[in-house]
């Protein structure tokens, strides 16, 4: 009896294994790293230019419009300067980092249920795990933009506080550029016409509107963070005043840097996954 026992958990064993769709596995892993590579060197450049910005106009250092400026005049006169510093570098890394991990995800999720490809998926894992990746990469860049850019020296670590801050801004901006579209996507579809083109069009809005609107809430935080680490000693009522004081430009600047980070990113990334995994699924 204990071999024929053995043989059926054998058979059941080979019969899960045959429901995962492992056909191309290695080509679609390579088409997730193309396509979160074609997105992220889209989008650092900007990205970088911003997040200058804003940690130099926080900290007075210099303004937004002039810290724009300096970053324009590098990328258009001095470019190798630009691309191969570490600023880019760090940008980059963050979103290709970012856009793997939630291809990497769908990919997974495709192989153990059995789906295609070009599926995508908007649940728990991918959350935790885009939320993992994203903070892991954004904090480090957090931390040496900080002291790159601040008025602080750059011997002195980042506080717990700041750290806090800005852990809870990126759990926003990631729940709102990767989990949100998907759910909203079918609300916007009933608006549209039911083919298939309106459904990708109504993915294509939810990414460029969510990410960016989460920024309303997230900016101040962001604030905080950079004015906790940039001036020590200030009392609570003179921070909240500086927030409220920067929060208005600041939003819009941060608005600009996510729409290309996970509005057009996201978009680009989606697209260029979609299309690949179509031609060799």
């Amino acid at each position: 009896m204990k071999p024929i026992q053995t043989l059926e958990k054998k058979t059941e064993k080979v019969k899960d294994w045959s429901r995962w769709n492992t056909r191309n596995l290695g080509w679609r892993l390579g088409v997730d790293a193309v396509a979160a590579g074609t997105a992220g060197v889209l989008v650092a450049p900007v990205i970088t230019a911003i997040d200058r910005g804003i940690i130099e106009n926080a900290s007075g250092r210099n303004t937004l419009g002039a810290s724009l400026r300096v970053s324009l005049s590098q990328i258009v006169f001095r470019p190798h300067h630009f691309f191969f510093s570490k600023p880019f570098a760090l940008i980059y890394s963050l979103y290709f980092g970012t856009y793997l991990t939630a291809n990497a995800i769908d990919t997974v999720q495709s192989t153990i249920h059995n789906k295609p490809a070009t599926t995508t998926t908007a649940g728990t894992p991918k959350f935790l795990a885009t939320s993992t990746a994203n903070l892991a990469l954004c904090l480090y860049k957090d931390n040496r933009f900080t002291q790159i850019f601040g008025t602080a020296s750059a011997s002195r670590p980042v506080p717990l506080p700041t750290f806090a801050l800005f852990t809870i801004r990126d759990c926003l901006t990631i729940f709102a550029s990767f989990n949100l579209p998907p759910l909203l996507a079918p609300s916007l579809s009933l608006h549209m016409s039911s083919n298939l083109q309106n459904h990708l069009s109504a993915i294509s809005i939810a990414q460029f509107v969510t990410p960016a609107a989460v920024q309303i809430v997230s900016t101040p935080l962001h604030l905080l963070g950079l004015d906790l680490y940039n001036r020590q000693g200030v009392g609570w009522k003179e921070r909240v005043g500086r927030v409220g004081r920067d929060w208005g430009i600041s939003c819009l600047a941060r608005m600009g840097r996510i729409v290309p980070a996970f509005g057009v990113g996201g978009v680009v990334n989606m697209k260029v996954r979609g299309g690949l995994m179509g031609k060799i699924e």
